[in-house]
């Protein structure tokens, strides 16, 4: 079973680590850079990302994160989407630069506005159960980014090799196809997760 980590500084973890057992890995908390250690990937959850970036400029975990995120395989769902960008919108912040997209905070309105959506998806399976909660938009991405999902246009699930990124919540719904695609990228169960940038 192989062992992928769920950033366990904000956000629903819990969630994501559920739904990596339910998708058949053994989900690791990681809260400190030692716990990097022997991961085939790592999680990144939703919640704040600039409450993330704060939590993760403590006990050198930023820089753990980015020498990881540019060797490893990464999975960013909403806060941890807008980390990978290259670039930050409204407003603009750092982030960990690896994914070749540009992403807007909060760009689908605020909490009130949040929905659960059938998402037409590049997936076997057919549409895809999307939760939005105030949902960053993916605003612009480079050539070697592969979009697996749209809303009104806009890709919502992308990869670029190793990384993968969401700005739904697909821990939130009994849908484990992106979890398991996760999976069989950090484990090179699919031919396609070489480099990411």
């Amino acid at each position: 079973m192989p062992r992928i980590g769920v950033l366990a500084l904000q956000g629903d973890f819990e969630a994501h680590a559920r739904a990596l057992r339910e998708a058949g890995a053994e989900a690791v908390p990681v809260r400190l850079p030692a716990h990097l250690d022997g991961v085939a990937g790592l999680v990144i959850p939703g919640g704040e990302s600039s409450t993330l970036l704060r939590l993760a400029a403590r006990d050198g975990m930023f820089g753990a994160l980015s020498t990881f995120a540019w060797t490893m395989p990464v999975f960013g769902t909403c806060a941890g989407c807008i980390l990978l960008a290259r670039r930050v919108l409204r407003p603009e912040q750092a982030s960990l630069g690896v994914l070749d997209a540009t992403v807007e905070r909060n760009a689908y309105g605020r909490q009130i506005d949040s929905a659960i959506l059938e998402t037409p998806t590049a997936l076997p399976g057919g549409p895809l159960e999307a939760v939005y909660i105030r949902a960053p938009r993916i605003v612009a991405i480079g050539p070697a980014v592969e979009v697996l999902a749209e809303r009104d246009g806009d890709p919502v699930l992308v990869r670029q090799g190793r990384l993968l990124a969401a700005t739904f919540h697909p821990e939130l719904s009994a849908d484990r196809r992106a979890h398991r695609l996760f999976i069989d990228i950090a484990t090179g169960a699919d031919s396609r997760a070489g480099r990411a940038a």
